[in-house]
């Protein structure tokens, strides 16, 4: 099974909505959907629609899913978007993807506490801690978010199930990002909110600490990113756009400590990693970013005391300064605008009340910088 690399920010649903295909003539796979099921009409099958074949052929997935599926663009006939009324005939080759991998090993139910700030039939909204992977792989089979969902929401697979159920995550953050994130409780609420992603019409905001002093108070960083092909674990900013994926933050300044900023930033696009690789590309990496370069001073100046101040800041922020504060999405059955806030965790706040002191204090005037 190809690796499965948890701590990544996802944009599911970013390939096929209403039968939109963003890449022409690329394969599935390359804009991010996977093969979950492929049926092969019989011989001597009489015509019959495409959602009525496929009802009586997957009988672990309900025809209301396999009709949502359709809606969204999910199903392929002899390799182009289906339409429910589409009538089959004998060869025809029908495929079923999804805007994520299938699983290939169990999901266990964990009773793990969650912090879940809103909830109905169709949706929750939970506070994700940092530290938490947010769905198994990749040697992180237990403990994750996933594995609490399933608990919560009386749900378990095993590695041959059928119906892909646990798909509920619609996107991801990183593991030692902290925020916000909407899961769907159902296929519908799944697929709607998948559509919102794609066309960006979620508002995700983020709060980071970056290190250097932003010349501007507000920007904008628009690139393409891809996976680093020296390091499977990172990404990059690439010159050629045919090489990753086209990414967009907008950014503004909300407190300077001449040494590292404080930003606010609002995603246009959710790729994976974008905000650390985004500003770890500009020239400055989030604050305690072992990763994208953060990890190390990278302002500053070059007496003791500083640095045990930076060491003492890392103790106090023992992840990348990142958390996703505010989540906003058209809400998939009533079509009313959801609006949620998480409150900055107990960490990033002590590290923004340590540079507070030590900028008030006069000791960030007092020294030479080192640049």
């Amino acid at each position: 099974m190809e690796k499965i690399y948890p701590d990544d920010e996802l944009e599911t649903g970013a390939v096929a909505y209403n039968g939109a295909i963003l890449e022409e003539g690329a394969s599935d796979e390359e804009q991010g959907m996977f093969e979950h099921f492929r049926l092969t009409v019989d011989a001597g099958q009489a015509p019959v629609r495409v959602d009525k074949y496929m009802s009586s052929h997957l009988e672990d997935t309900s025809r209301n899913r396999i009709q949502s599926s359709i809606r969204q663009g999910y199903v392929r006939v002899n390799d182009k978007v289906a339409k429910a009324n589409l009538i089959i005939r004998p060869g025809d080759v029908i495929r079923f993807v999804m805007p994520y991998r299938r699983r290939g090993y169990e999901i266990l139910p964990e009773d793990i506490p969650l912090d879940i700030v809103y909830e109905d039939d169709d949706l929750l909204v939970v506070n994700k801690p940092a530290g938490m992977v947010v769905h198994p792989g990749h040697g992180n089979y237990s403990g994750t978010l996933i594995n609490a969902l399933a608990f919560h929401l009386g749900l378990s697979q095993g590695p041959d199930a059928g119906d892909e159920r646990m798909g509920i995550l619609v996107h991801r953050i990183d593991k030692d990002t902290s925020g916000l994130l909407v899961v769907a409780k159902n296929d519908e609420a799944q697929l709607n909110l998948a559509g919102q992603f794609f066309k960006h019409t979620i508002d995700r905001r983020y709060e980071a600490v970056v290190w250097g002093n932003l010349p501007e108070d507000e920007g904008t960083i628009d690139t393409t990113i891809g996976r680093d092909p020296n390091d499977r674990l990172r990404f990059r900013v690439y010159d050629d756009p045919e090489k990753g994926k086209h990414a967009v933050t907008h950014y503004k300044v909300l407190e300077r400590f001449g040494f590292v900023t404080r930003v606010e930033c609002r995603l246009e696009t959710g790729r994976t990693h974008q905000i650390r690789v985004h500003f770890s590309h500009i020239g400055h990496p989030l604050f305690n970013d072992e990763r994208y370069g953060g990890s190390e001073i990278r302002k500053g100046t070059i007496y003791a005391k500083y640095k045990q101040f930076i060491r003492n800041c890392f103790a106090l922020c023992p992840r990348q300064a990142l958390h996703a504060r505010t989540l906003g999405f058209v809400h998939p059955s009533t079509g009313k605008w959801m609006q949620f806030e998480s409150a900055l965790p107990a960490d990033l706040s002590a590290l923004l009340e340590k540079w507070r002191a030590y900028t008030t204090s006069g000791s960030a005037a007092a020294l030479p910088d080192e640049e």
